[in-house]
């Protein structure tokens, strides 16, 4: 199986071996788990397709396997041997990656730090949905805040956003797609059939400041950025998300926060500060908790709605690009060995 194999690709398998389009909703939502093996009157589907059913799903296995599970945290190998991230979250949710590796490279962020190695397809998108749903049945909600920047995975992130929302059923607004802003994407999603909620990784409203932060981003103005993404939540009726990494002594300045609450008091918008994963060789450091509660303070007493996410499988050194990270050191040391060694699961 290669790296190509896409929603179009399982599509074209089905109607060659027979499928009419009334049955390929009712077999792709049995192979995500969300519908039994039979045909919407009842009957058997045709003995061809049939027959041809366990070979399309040794060919979605083929796309991507769990190799590692650490806490929440799930690191799957693709066809050619790339690994991703995707995490299990509460209240029946999913995070998963849109790219291997990211070339926005945020400098207080593990991924980053690796580049762009390449897209994912829509299948290799899906699979991360199949994973989940294998593990919690009732996985209701999905967010595009893994590894990578989705804006730069645009055709195939659009693509497994249609089949989420479309045959496999998800409100939309249970899915989110975390981006560092881009106007593209944001007249796409605007444009969809499927318009998904949206995350903006702020991280400042100080131009320099974001830019610094940032480096890769796309060279808009903080406050454009903000008024892009509020017309898109007046459009879909329900509030965007503004992510910001607290950063002590950087971006935790009490009148960053103020102008920000200008921008968004009465507006449909949240703001979820994001307690730091440290990582190697950063000169990065995660805010006292007291600290941020008081900047969460300065949020709603302008009447927007904050809070403190702590990013997921800290307590086992795996926020988003961790695990991934590990796992490629300890094969580049097998490979000086001379050995070749599986990824074993992490207990």
């Amino acid at each position: 199986m290669t790296a190509s194999y896409a929603w179009q690709d399982l599509i074209a398998d089905l109607r060659a071996a027979g499928a009419k389009p009334e049955h390929e909703r009712r077999i792709v939502r049995a192979l995500f788990g969300r519908a039994p093996m039979k045909a919407p009157n009842g009957a058997n589907f045709p003995k061809t397709v049939l027959d041809a059913i366990p070979e399309i799903e040794s060919r979605w296995a083929a796309v991507s396997r769990v190799v590692r599970v650490s806490g929440d945290k799930l690191l799957s190998q693709l066809s050619d041997g790339e690994l991703v991230e995707s995490v299990m979250l509460p209240r029946e949710a999913l995070c998963i990656s849109t790219q291997v590796g990211c070339a926005v490279g945020c400098r207080f962020c593990m991924t980053g730090r690796s580049g762009l190695v390449r897209q994912l397809t829509s299948a290799e998108m899906l699979a991360q949905v199949k994973a989940g749903i294998a593990i919690e049945p009732k996985l209701s909600k999905v967010k595009f805040m893994g590894m990578g920047e989705p804006a730069h995975n645009r055709r195939n992130l659009l693509e497994t956003l249609d089949v989420l929302g479309g045959v496999l059923e998800f409100a939309h607004k249970n899915l989110t797609v975390s981006t560092v802003g881009d106007v593209k994407l944001l007249e796409a999603l605007a444009a969809g059939p499927v318009r998904p909620g949206l995350a903006v990784s702020l991280h400042a409203t100080d131009a320099e400041l974001r830019r610094h932060l940032l480096p890769k981003a796309p060279d808009l103005a903080p406050e454009t950025l903000v008024k892009m993404a509020l017309d898109y939540a007046d459009l879909v009726k329900y509030p965007v998300q503004f992510e910001w990494t607290l950063l002590e002594g950087v971006n935790d300045a009490v009148d960053q926060i103020e102008r920000l609450a200008g921008w968004l008091a009465g507006r449909r918008a949240m703001v979820n500060f994001i307690a730091l994963n440290p990582i190697p060789d950063s000169p990065y450091r995660r805010v006292p908790q007291a600290r941020a509660e008081d900047l969460i303070t300065v949020l709603r007493r302008a009447g927007v709605v904050a809070t403190l996410r702590q990013s997921a499988a800290q307590d086992v050194d795996g926020g988003c690009g961790q695990l991934r990270a590990k796992c490629l050191h300890e094969r580049k040391d097998q490979e000086e060995q001379g050995k070749v060694v599986p990824i074993s699961p992490l207990k």
